[in-house]
């Protein structure tokens, strides 16, 4: 049995390679590394990484992370020496060439634990290694001589894993008044004896628990606009009366975020506030859209063939991994996020229902389906933890009225504009109209994969019922007028198949000719409104049109004949039978209402505009390459549909977030630009409002530097500033960008330099890791930096030593599109100003959000930098009350924070590896 001591190992970082072999360990070139992981397969921990690291994208060879995929599937780690060493009980690691021996010790480690008789994964590993090994996976080896024959015979995952079971519809929720003295003593409950007291969180408390009272009238739900500024307790703040509500009345609530890492913050925090069970059944469930969960269909078809090569063996420690999860969520749950990036291919979308093609009850796993059975416990749970996007989807097209969410906490309350934004808008464009021709037509020429059409999911229906079936054939044939496969070159080419790719090669050329931008040099997307259009086009959009509608009509009929058929279904039409019909009724219902809104778009192009709406076209563009072209529709004002379709039905919501109001002066929060962009306007609803401040004490725990000559446009500056700010913080930067072209100039001068600090970078839309990931690995090592874009300006929750630098490249000015011109003049029209104050108001949240990454407990210390001399004067209300702020050259900044950091080292005491806090809310 060969030892793990025998097999070479590598680490490689920016600072260098090093090679271990019976030899030793010693520093090698990268084409030494190179050769070395050629001639045989060397150990290594995050190949992809290591293969950036080097330069050669064709690197294989023992990942230590798939072993762990393996052996302890369905468990956080960080993917770095350190968190490994941490999970393993190992000493880490104390240098780069050390790391080489700690990879063999952690191999060694590792194999051992299939050997333990308390391996409490060992259910289904023997098969799995049987089946790794016909894949020639390199770890299959060494774990086939380790891993001890079952006496008798493993079950397959697919009869492993336990079937939801049907339950009797909950009855309406009681009426229910929560008095505030209830409220106040379950909150100390929650906060424990020993709690700091917090007045505003109690008043807070009082505040949500008034959004839970019997509604007045319809169409009149209690709404709560609630300001709480970081360190509030806003989230036992709302679970607190929320958990009693629902206890009292037998109702839901649900509480919606914007970011995943929130999601798994309120999980954790939701075990104070519910009990795990009630009656036997989950109170606390956690909701995604479909696209997040792993179809166990698609696994099914995956393992027995559907994937080949790497692909496959993903396949195989997804279904490893499937066996152990708590609930089957691919994206954000507790499969771990680097697994899919270990693997080339998007190979984990794959896996998830990413088209709606869901077959309900005719799938042969549908009982054990983890999408369902999400589903039905959420119909039964107290807590529902989902997202904007999914709240707002569910109760504008949900399967089931009764079930849709009536009592609602929209935490980051800011981002709900947004979101509504994305949920209420059309896009006509060839990606979703080629996703449209599939889902109807099926598998077309070589096209691989379970994929099926309308005819094969319901061939029984088709069997039955003659006009269903000359629906479902009328349906085929028009969805022959929709983009095919290589539509885009074609368009390109000039020579398009078909109305709709000729409406899409019209409009390419549309926004070309009209282009003023620049960007067709630069590779950007380009845009244009939708105004003085010619008579060749119109009549092209016309063609379109009549063939969209040539699609809709049969989909129409085929929905009303399924209707028909559940109303007065034949003997065959069992339970399993009729869920099937009713999903697919939703499905057709949902693509009819998005073609009738493709058509109400191009009806309204040789026509006047609606008031209502901003209508342009884009030709979409990423480093220089087309990729789509679209026709665009958004609400002006996106909170209308969400007033009519989110807030009319519900009896109480609350938005709540630290950001929530615009904070346009030091005077305190703007309520007036909170409640206009709540939807409360639309019914005429006059909402509760909240305000509090933050209790830290930001003039001594925080300060904003403005740089004032670092030149705007200089990448070589640019990047130099970022090093010496970064070497003088001794790490623990987070890099904020507006443009990822100057995120990977910046990363790609300054990474090797820092290195050899001894100071780890890591880079969004660099490293091939998922931005979770990556947080982990930030969070988890005080040196180590991480330069982002938006999605880390907000939802990032570092407390800690491990981020105590905020770096901004420069004022994060939103950028000038079409729909940001339209909203800017309504809200010039509206306000009778310059249209200045909404680009204001924009500039303020983003800042403000980005502070709020870098204060997080009493204890943070750290430095805001903006990296622009022209920091408008009139922004700096963003930042909380108290802030020092300076303008400063670079240099007087860098002896600031070198300052403050050794002063901090000074008084802080040394934490032994053995004494790491553990912060249970990043799994």
């Amino acid at each position: 049995m060969e030892s793990p001591a025998d097999l070479p190992a590598l680490h490689a970082s920016h600072s260098g390679c090093w090679l271990r072999n019976p030899r030793g360990t010693r520093g090698v070139g990268k084409g030494e590394a190179i050769m070395a992981a050629a001639d045989t397969p060397l150990l290594m921990l995050n190949a992809p990484l290591v293969a950036n690291r080097l330069g050669y994208p064709d690197l294989s060879g023992l990942d230590l992370l798939e072993l762990y995929a393996f052996i302890h599937p369905a468990r956080f780690v960080v993917p770095t020496p350190k968190g490994l060493a941490a999970v393993l009980d190992l000493p880490e690691p104390a240098t780069d060439d050390a790391v080489p021996g700690f990879l063999q010790a952690a191999a060694e480690r590792l194999l051992a634990t299939t050997q333990a008789d308390d391996w409490a994964e060992r259910e289904g590993a023997w098969m799995a290694v049987e089946a790794l090994a016909r894949l020639r996976w390199p770890w299959a080896g060494l774990l086939a001589g380790r891993i001890r024959k079952p006496e008798r015979a493993e079950r397959w995952l697919f009869s492993r894993l336990p079937e939801w079971e049907e339950a009797p519809e909950r009855p309406q929720p009681a009426q229910v008044l929560l008095d505030d003295a209830q409220v106040t003593a379950r909150l100390a409950q929650l906060t424990g004896s020993g709690a700091e007291e917090r007045p505003a969180q109690k008043a807070y408390a009082r505040d949500a628990a008034a959004t839970f009272a019997p509604r007045r009238a319809q169409r009149q739900p209690h709404v709560l606009l609630a300001q709480a500024g970081t360190g509030t307790g806003k989230t036992l703040g709302y679970l607190a009366p929320a958990a009693l509500w629902a206890e009292q009345s037998g109702g839901t609530v649900w509480v919606s975020t914007y970011t995943k890492a929130l999601q798994r913050q309120l999980r954790h925090e939701s075990r104070r506030a519910f009990p795990p069970l009630r009656d036997g059944k989950p109170t606390v469930v956690v909701r995604k859209g479909r696209e997040n969960y792993l179809c166990l269909l698609n696994l099914e078809d995956a393992l027995q063939g559907g994937f080949q090569g790497r692909a496959a063996i993903l396949a195989q420690l997804v279904a490893r991994w499937a066996a152990y999860s708590q609930d089957g969520d691919m994206i954000g749950g507790d499969l771990p996020g680097w697994l899919g990036t270990l693997f080339r291919k998007r190979g984990i979308a794959a896996l998830t229902d990413q088209r709606g093609e869901c077959v309900y009850a005719g799938c042969p796993h549908y009982r054990k389906c983890f999408i369902e059975r999400a589903a039905r416990a959420s119909a039964s749970a107290e807590l529902v933890i989902a997202n904007h996007a999914l709240v707002m989807v569910n109760a504008a097209r949900g399967r089931d009225v009764a079930q849709r969410p009536t009592r609602i906490v929209f935490d980051e309350g800011h981002h709900v504009f947004d979101a509504a934004d994305s949920t209420f808008s059309a896009e006509l464009s060839g990606a979703e109209a080629i996703e449209l021709r599939r889902w109807v037509i099926g598998p077309e020429g070589k096209s691989r994969g379970r994929r099926r059409g309308l005819a094969a999911r319901l061939a029984d229906v088709a069997s039955y019922d003659d006009q269903g079936s000359e629906a479902i054939t009328a349906a085929r044939d028009a969805a022959e007028a929709l983009p095919g496969e290589g539509w885009l070159a074609r368009v390109i080419e000039g020579n398009p198949l078909g109305p709709v790719e000729e409406l899409l090669a019209a409009t390419r050329a549309l926004v070309l000719s009209r282009d003023e931008s620049g960007g067709q040099e630069a590779g950007y997307g380009l845009e244009t409104e939708i105004a003085l259009l010619d008579g060749p086009y119109i009549e092209v959009a016309g063609r379109a049109q009549e063939a969209l509608a040539d699609l809709r009509r049969p989909l129409v009929k085929l929905g009303l004949r399924l209707e028909a058929l559940v109303e007065d279904g034949p003997d065959w039409l069992d339970g399993p039978a009729r869920a099937r019909i009713e999903g697919a009724r939703s499905a057709i219902q949902w693509r009819c209402d998005l073609v009738a809104s493709w058509e109400r778009l191009l009806a309204r192009l040789g026509g006047p505009a609606d008031a209502d709406y901003v209508d342009w076209l884009a030709l979409e563009r990423s480093e220089g390459r087309e990729w789509d072209v679209a026709l665009h529709r958004h609400f002006l004002d996106p909170m209308k549909p969400f007033a009519e379709t989110v807030l009319a039905p519900a009896h109480g919501v609350m938005l709540t977030s630290a950001t929530l109001c615009d904070r346009s002066s030091p005077d305190g929060p703007d309520w007036d630009g909170a409640i206009g962009r709540s939807g409360v306007q639309y019914l005429e609803v006059a909402p509760r409002l909240f305000s509090a401040e933050s209790p830290f004490d930001f003039a001594r725990q925080a300060e904003v530097l403005i740089v004032t000559d670092v030149p705007k446009g200089d990448v070589g500056a640019l990047a130099a500033a970022y090093a010496r700010l970064i070497a003088a913080a001794g790490g623990g930067a987070l890099g904020l960008f507006t443009a990822i072209r100057r995120l990977r100039a910046v990363y790609g001068r300054i990474a090797d330099r820092l290195a050899r600090e001894g100071l780890p970078l890591y880079a969004q839309h660099v490293d091939p890791i998922d931005t979770g990931t990556l947080v982990d690995i930030f969070r988890d090592d005080p040196r180590a930096s991480l330069l982002g874009t938006d999605a880390l300006r907000d939802g990032v929750d570092v407390p800690g030593d491990s981020l105590r630098l905020v770096v901004m490249e420069q004022v994060p000015w939103p950028k000038p599109s079409i729909l940001h011109r339209a909203r800017r003049l309504a809200a010039q029209a509206a306000g009778g100003g310059s249209g200045q104050a909404l680009d204001d108001r924009i500039i303020r949240a983003r800042l403000a959000q980005a502070f709020g990454r870098l204060i997080r407990s009493a204890d943070d210390r750290g430095h805001f930098v903006v990296l622009s001399a022209a920091f408008p004067s009139r922004l700096l209300s963003a930042f909380p009350q108290g802030t020092p702020v300076r303008r400063v050259t670079l240099d007087v900044a860098l002896q600031t924070i070198a300052a403050s950091v050794s002063a901090g080292a000074a008084a802080s005491p040394v934490v032994l590896p053995d004494e790491r806090p553990q912060d249970e809310s990043i799994r």
